[in-house]
């Protein structure tokens, strides 16, 4: 999937219009090749996710979390519960506490070359946030490049996330460390069997 570039591409122009719009956008700085949607309307809620996934670098993750983040806060990493996709993404399911933002980004970093990262929506009423984008991750173990929407619902309350669902297409951030092999499936019990 290719996501038309919404912006100049040129990394410096980008960088003016995340730091221009960090109080009514979402933008996250994951290196050169974020990019950011203007958000609809702003709020309290809004403006601290936003601060938040500035500031989701390996570098910046732990500030930010303590800054910002409650902490006995909830995060729900694709999953409530998966024992055999934790073997393969330890940060899923169900944690709560800072530790649990901090391992996540620090591990996602560790293990995948980020080469873009863009948010077309963010949107609040009262404590809930939503939002809404794409990313291109490159496998760092096997070089394997793919493309997926996110998606997040956050809470805030009091200025501190304390709860925050992050989605995206577990299959392809799977595969791209896959080195060969295939699942025989079958999904309509009438249907044959295909592999993939």
């Amino acid at each position: 999937m290719t996501v038309p570039n919404q912006y100049d591409s040129n990394p410096a122009d980008r960088r003016n219009f995340i730091a221009a719009g960090a109080a009514g956008a979402a933008a996250v700085v994951l290196g050169d090749h974020a990019e950011a949607a203007p958000a609809a309307s702003s709020t309290a809620a809004t403006r601290i996710v936003a601060e938040f996934l500035q500031n989701t670098a390996p570098e910046k993750i732990e500030a930010a979390t303590n800054r910002l983040v409650a902490e006995d806060a909830t995060y729900i990493s694709l999953n409530f519960d998966n024992p055999e996709l934790k073997k393969v993404l330890p940060w899923t399911g169900t944690q709560k506490g800072r530790q649990a933002y901090i391992t996540t980004f620090t591990g996602v970093a560790k293990l995948w070359t980020i080469e873009d990262f863009k948010i077309f929506d963010l949107f609040g009423a009262g404590e809930n946030v939503a939002v809404f984008g794409s990313f291109t991750y490159r496998s760092n173990a096997r070089g394997k490049s793919f493309t997926s929407p996110f998606s997040v619902h956050a809470k805030v309350k009091n200025g501190k996330i304390v709860y925050f669902l992050f989605m995206e297409d577990t299959f392809a951030s799977s595969r791209s460390f896959s080195s060969g092999g295939t699942w025989t499936i079958k999904t309509d019990a009438n249907g044959p069997e295909f592999q993939v």
